[in-house]
């Protein structure tokens, strides 16, 4: 302890200690390769419970939503790299099967989610009465390994002309 502050409460400790753990818990994103094609079909997701509510701040709550997600993932042959519940929002990096669109990924990750978190949690039925535990928006951004400006050069300089 020095000057008051022990090491767990330092912030800079806390810091280095979590940029290490995502060091050391990466999974290193790879080109799949398939019979009649190759690519990397990963996407950052964010989306949240309807109206404005924060079901997540019960910790039984947010580990039963995090099983459950990783659940479908195993489920449908999703790769998850991240996934973080928060208070009012989950965010979830995966690499979704190349045959399947965005739409039907997050289809099934809020619909199975919403329907296991309801059967579990009964009570939540008083504070989402319309039966929809998920709000209808959605983020997706698509994730690589290069940035949008490699592809442009790539694009532009070694396709040489035709």
């Amino acid at each position: 302890m020095r000057n008051g502050i022990s090491a767990l409460t330092n912030p800079i400790h806390d810091r280095v200690s979590y940029v290490l753990k995502l060091c050391v818990g990466a999974k290193k994103m790879e080109i799949s390769k398939f019979r009649h094609a190759a690519g990397q079909n990963a996407f950052h997701f964010v989306w949240k419970p309807k109206y404005a509510k924060d079901p997540f701040k019960f910790p039984k709550l947010r580990e039963f939503c995090e099983q459950v997600l990783k659940e479908v993932a195993s489920k449908y042959g999703f790769e998850v790299y991240e996934l973080s519940v928060q208070p009012d929002h989950i965010h979830l990096f995966v690499e979704v099967p190349y045959t399947m669109s965005i739409a039907r990924a997050l289809q099934l990750f809020k619909g199975y989610s919403a329907y296991r978190i309801f059967k579990q949690h009964q009570w939540l039925r008083r504070h989402f009465r319309k039966g929809h535990f998920w709000s209808p928006g959605k983020f997706f951004r698509s994730v690589g390994n290069v940035t949008s400006e490699t592809i442009q050069h790539y694009i532009a300089s070694s396709q040489g002309a035709w």
